[in-house]
């Protein structure tokens, strides 16, 4: 089977060949070599499956008139952070999406109002990034469309037992 990963418009798509391991087999580790059938195609369908849920939250939030989902996942992050704010290198750390322009993200932010960018007391290059009281107002417009989306997209989908079960499966993953 063989697996291949290609970046297109922001979004990886993969795509499965069963014929890789035989004929890359000879160049691949020992431990890529131990993959099963299985393993590559859960493997794909976890990706898959992930962009499919963000680009139906995506429709939904375009759809009511919404910023992208990163706007939300950045303007919640500052919001937990509190008054100190974060670095640009600290929010990074905690989207929970990839932002791979992050530098463009905080510029829209600021220049729609949303977020605040001072100056750091501990290091005169560095910024520190504050939601705007406007930054608070759009995630609590926002936080109901992305709370219908969650739930026609995932939670209808699937028994309280089998979220459970996945959310377990996913944190062994991040371990």
């Amino acid at each position: 089977m063989h697996l291949h990963v290609y970046m297109y418009a922001n979004a990886f798509i993969v795509n499965v060949d069963a014929t890789a391991l035989n004929l890359y087999g000879a160049h691949m580790p020992k431990s890529v070599e131990n993959l099963s059938d299985d393993d590559i195609a859960a493997w794909a369908r976890l990706v898959r499956v992930s962009q499919t849920l963000l680009m139906q939250v995506e429709t939904g939030l375009k759809a009511a008139g919404f910023p992208p989902l990163p706007w939300y996942d950045a303007l919640l992050e500052l919001k937990r952070a509190g008054a100190g704010g974060l670095r640009p290198f600290q929010l990074q750390e905690r989207m929970l999406l990839a932002q791979y322009n992050l530098s463009r993200l905080v510029d829209r932010l600021v220049a729609s109002g949303y977020v605040a960018r001072l100056p750091s007391t501990e290091d005169g290059r560095g910024q520190i990034l504050n939601i705007t009281k406007e930054g608070r107002a759009l995630l609590r417009r926002m936080w109901p469309t992305y709370r219908a989306e969650i739930q026609a997209h995932f939670a209808e989908r699937l028994n309280k037992r089998e979220i459970r079960d996945l959310g377990n499966i996913l944190g062994k993953l991040r371990e």
